[in-house]
């Protein structure tokens, strides 16, 4: 067989093998804490040692030990860490900006910080930031200067990957706000419909290839395990009922995506199958060289380690003696990190899966992510 008739034959069987890898020149990122990289820390209160310990050796403005999945993500493209959109001190902007702002919403939350607990700068507001960040950047690199240098090139706002990992804070909203089960799940195809609505206002804006996580097992994170202690349990120990109401989350927002991607044909979309990965964590965490799965690796007291009395980070006083609420001996083998968010081993393994494209929908690599 000629080598012509052998790589024919390859990408008929394969097709992606045929396909060249995407040259993102930059990532722009919106979400929640699970992708947040100073967002919140820049408006509010920074996140102090032990975050951040891990990988940068000091507090890094995450709300992890050490890197986030969206920092794997750029730096599996040559980039580097892409920076917050509020940060105002030595920020480079030039390789891509980050909206995300822990405790975000897709919906404007009921209450907001400092007198509620959800983020003001929910997905419309960081919609709007983008929105403005694109004129006035371009405004900046037309002035020249030192400060021209620091901004994106106007073509990459139609080559770079929009990467989206936000809506569990809705569903948590929810949970918190005493709504049944079945007022959680009927207010979802609203939040889809805000959601999809911000997708359509940005590729309006130029964007072109999109990348979206859907939402994690939250019934298995121990904030939410000890709030909600008395609903039923699956075998892998998480609260049946509420990872049932992020998976019907997950089918809406499936589908809306595919509606998208008929909408708008000369735009890849991606949804990406986050939860089963992570889900994968709690219900088989030997098989992928992690223990203890459910209990968090920076907290104090009970079953899962946890307490919302005091955080990762705090100090509490026991018969006198104040403690101070640190790491367990090794994040490296633990997957949550503070009873919400997750360590960074817990991080790189969700990317080293997400990225291959085994859980994508369309079935494309990252790295092939603009030609879904």
């Amino acid at each position: 067989m000629s080598l012509f008739l052998f790589m024919l034959l390859v990408s008929i069987l394969n097709p992606v093998v045929s396909h060249k890898s995407c040259d993102f020149p930059a990532v722009f990122n919106l979400g929640d804490s699970n992708s947040d990289t100073g967002g919140y820390a820049s408006a509010f209160t920074p996140p102090t040692s032990p975050y951040g310990d891990t990988y940068f050796h000091m507090p890094a403005r995450r709300f992890s030990d050490g890197r986030l999945t969206v920092d794997f993500i750029a730096e599996a493209f040559g980039l580097p860490f892409i920076n917050a959109y509020l940060d105002s001190v030595g920020t480079n902007f030039s390789h891509g900006i980050n909206f995300a702002t822990a405790a975000s919403t897709i919906r404007l939350p009921i209450s907001v910080i400092p007198n509620g607990v959800f983020s003001p700068f929910y997905l419309g507001f960081q919609y709007s930031q983008f929105e403005q960040f694109k004129v006035r950047s371009q405004m900046i690199r037309k002035q020249g200067g030192l400060l021209a240098g620091l901004m994106p090139k106007e073509e990459y706002f139609s080559k770079a990957l929009y990467t989206f990992d936000i809506g569990q804070n809705d569903l948590a909203e929810g949970f918190f706000s005493n709504l049944t089960i079945q007022e959680v799940n009927a207010s979802i195809p609203d939040i889809i419909n805000k959601f999809s609505a911000n997708i359509k206002n940005i590729y309006n804006l130029g964007a072109r290839f999109f990348w979206v996580h859907n939402t994690g097992p939250i019934g298995c994170l121990p904030y939410v395990l000890i709030a909600f202690a008395s609903a039923e349990k699956d075998p892998a120990g998480c609260l049946k009922p509420y990872n049932e109401v992020a998976q019907y989350f997950n089918l809406k927002l499936q589908e809306s995506i595919a509606q998208l991607r008929n909408e708008f044909p000369s735009a890849a979309f991606t949804y990406v199958d986050i939860y089963s990965v992570k889900y994968s964590l709690f219900a088989e965490p030997q098989k992928h060289g992690f223990e203890l799965p459910l209990v968090t690796c920076c907290g104090y007291g009970g079953e899962y380690n946890y307490s919302a009395a005091v955080l990762c980070g705090g100090t509490i006083t026991v018969n006198g003696t104040e403690i101070f609420v640190g790491s367990c001996d090794n994040p490296s083998v633990r997957v949550v990190w503070d009873g919400i968010h997750f360590t960074e081993a817990a991080n790189k393994f969700i990317f080293d899966q997400i990225s291959t494209g085994s859980f994508s929908d369309p079935a494309v690599p990252l790295k092939q992510a603009c030609q879904s």
